[in-house]
């Protein structure tokens, strides 16, 4: 799994129960559609901003799945996701992307 996708976003709360079922549709989603997995999340201390971790064999399927979850959910407008076709390291070609405002 050496592709990834890793999506920035304003969380604006500690309350993460948002985060957390937005995360158990990521899950959903990928394990369905076998385009990879999940592997978790950073959020601030004072829940101001976060990052979300996803990994597969390629990038674009991966962000085909989880695109419209993301898109569907409030508090993911003006996300960047970053995609990323390789391992992390110098020169791995990566593309940004931002969800709708």
């Amino acid at each position: 799994m050496e592709q990834a996708v890793i999506v920035q976003f304003s969380c604006g709360s500690t309350d993460l129960s948002r985060l957390f079922a937005l995360e158990d549709q990521l899950i959903e989603a990928l394990e369905k559609t076998e385009t990879g997995e999940y592997d978790g999340n950073e959020v601030a201390s004072d829940g101001s901003d976060g990052y979300l971790y996803m990994y597969g064999p390629d990038a674009d399927a991966l962000f085909k799945t989880i695109k419209p979850i993301l898109e569907a959910s409030a508090f993911m407008k003006g996300a960047t996701v970053r995609l990323r076709y390789g391992p992390p390291e110098e020169g791995t070609r990566e593309v940004e992307v931002a969800l709708a405002v």
